[in-house]
């Protein structure tokens, strides 16, 4: 549904939140019906009041909910280069596919069993799409694959029963998330399309802008004006005492920044370079620095 009507209309943003919380809900309901758990355990510090485990009742479903929200709009939101929403995708997947591989002999086989199933042939049909989408690209895959993508990985996280470790795979994308939160909500003007800007004469992507007066921005926007540019996140620029241009927030741009401006596929290249070591920090986590927290 969520991909029908995009395509064929123009969705805002508010509609693109509120139709996969939609469309979550038969995943909710299978979730409830075949296994229903919505008891988590907590950390070991929680331990030391004799609370090992809490349930969390309805404000698990809301959780996962959100999951199937997250999924479908965070490789949206990471897009507009050839090659990065597919690429993005398979990485992920990949890393799904080897963290069921880890989990064949547990008690947990089964679910994992589920999840090669599923993500064995998404992957083979991501590397079709790829061929077709690596630079220059044949095929522009839209908002169509970005969410078929994303209602996978959150069907996935959800029936297979390891959410958190799926968040996990999804560090690039939570912080390009998190950095456009001051555009998304209007606290700093955003434009509608925020992807890097082709140089034509030497054919190299610069980071995009936005420019707008100094009087329009609220405290929140002036706060994140200060905090933000130390940081490297966005580079400002006062064009007189009226104007000011700033890059639109995204880790498309923030890489644009570090490395200068670049070849659209080695932009690409980067990304995905940055979201395998994201992959390696997450099973790290997952397998390794997990004991410090949690019983074995």
């Amino acid at each position: 549904a969520v991909v029908s009507t995009q395509s064929t209309g123009n969705l805002k943003w508010r509609h693109k939140l509120l139709l996969p919380t939609i469309a979550s809900l038969p995943i909710l309901m299978v979730y409830y019906v075949t296994y229903g758990n919505t008891t988590i355990v907590l950390p070991l510090f929680p331990h030391l009041f004799r609370v090992p485990f809490i349930d969390l009742g309805v404000f698990y479903y809301v959780y996962m909910g959100m999951l199937a929200v997250f999924c479908t709009n965070a490789i949206n939101i990471l897009a507009g280069v050839n090659g990065v929403e597919c690429g993005q995708s398979i990485v992920i997947a990949v890393s799904i596919l080897l963290n069921s591989l880890l989990n064949l002999n547990t008690e947990c086989w089964s679910d994992h069993m589920f999840c090669l199933y599923l993500v064995c042939p998404f992957i083979g049909v991501s590397f079709a799409v790829l061929y077709y989408n690596w630079y220059p690209s044949k095929v522009f895959v839209g908002d169509t694959f970005c969410y078929f993508a994303g209602m996978t990985f959150a069907v996935l996280g959800i029936l297979g029963h390891f959410s958190k470790t799926m968040i996990l795979f999804f560090i690039p994308q939570i912080f390009n998330f998190i950095l456009s939160v001051p555009q998304l909500f209007r606290m700093l003007p955003c434009p509608r399309h925020r992807l890097p800007r082709l140089h034509a004469e030497e054919d190299k992507l610069v980071m995009s802008t936005v420019r707008f007066k100094d009087s329009d921005l609220n405290i929140l926007g002036r706060i994140c004006l200060v905090i933000l540019p130390p940081l490297g996140l966005v580079k400002v620029t006062r064009n007189d005492d009226e104007y000011i241009t700033i890059s639109n927030l995204t880790i498309l741009n923030v890489i644009l920044r570090a490395v200068g401006d670049t070849h659209e596929r080695t932009l690409t290249v980067y990304l995905l370079i940055i979201q395998v070591l994201c992959s390696c920090v997450a099973f790290l986590i997952r397998y390794q620095l997990v004991h410090l927290f949690y019983d074995d």
